[in-house]
């Protein structure tokens, strides 16, 4: 049976999830999880999302992060960083996060696994990939991921969960859906050499129901739920 969009006034979390869950089955997939992509909102936006039921968030900036991931330590969510990450911020992020999305070099892998704490359980990872090879966008070529995956792989306090990337916003729909359909080879590639592969990262509040499509795990919404973005932290 198909979820009726209309079915119930909800909220803006709701109206998602019935999105998300309709692409899903549109596709013949099994679904997709919903992150809430909560950069530059306050910590009582985050806490509202949370107390309507959403407990995955994700984080450009680990200062910004590092406030809320304190202010809300009780409701045990889930955050996620899906923002570039500098070696010289590993230490804080390895400690913070339970996800880290954007590995996308060697010296970020160890640097992860170095300072990552020996009481919580391994970090999840996902290697980013530039799928479309633009010079505006951090990540990894395709051809660079399986050294990437191995030295992850390699790494106890590091769980390697799959691939996460951005494409590129092309207007033309069929380019987008290439580049979705890019990754999910690669995913599945991946996927056949380590067991614990199991999130494609992909699709934002635009275009997440064509990223489910296109096979991805999990989708990264922010302005869809949370309304316009505020002004980056200074």
């Amino acid at each position: 049976m198909w979820l009726e969009e209309d079915a119930v006034p909800v909220s803006p979390l709701q109206t998602i999830l019935v999105e998300v869950e309709n692409a899903a089955r549109a596709a013949g997939r099994p679904g997709a999880r919903l992150l809430a992509v909560s950069k530059t909102q306050p910590a009582d936006a985050v806490a509202a999302l949370a107390a309507a039921g959403q407990r995955a968030f994700g984080e450009n900036y680990v200062q910004e992060a590092a406030g809320k991931i304190a202010a809300l330590r009780a409701q045990g969510l889930e955050w996620h960083l899906i923002g570039h990450l500098q070696s010289n911020k590993a230490e804080q992020a390895a400690q913070l996060f339970d996800w880290v999305q954007t590995v996308d070099r060697p010296k970020l892998v160890a640097a992860l696994a170095r300072h990552r704490p020996a009481e919580r359980e391994a970090l999840n990872v996902l290697i980013q990939v530039n799928i479309d090879d633009e010079a505006s966008k951090h990540g990894c070529t395709p051809e660079a991921i399986p050294a990437l995956a191995a030295a992850i792989v390699a790494e106890p306090r590091l769980r390697l969960r799959g691939l996460m990337a951005i494409p590129a916003p092309f207007p033309e729909r069929d380019r987008r859906l290439a580049a979705f359909a890019r990754m999910r080879a690669l995913f599945d590639t991946l996927a056949t050499t380590c067991p614990t592969v199991d999130t494609l990262s992909m699709g934002m509040s635009s275009d997440f129901a064509d990223a489910i499509a296109g096979g991805a795990t999990m989708v990264r919404v922010g302005t869809a739920l949370f309304g316009a973005r505020r002004p980056p932290p200074t």
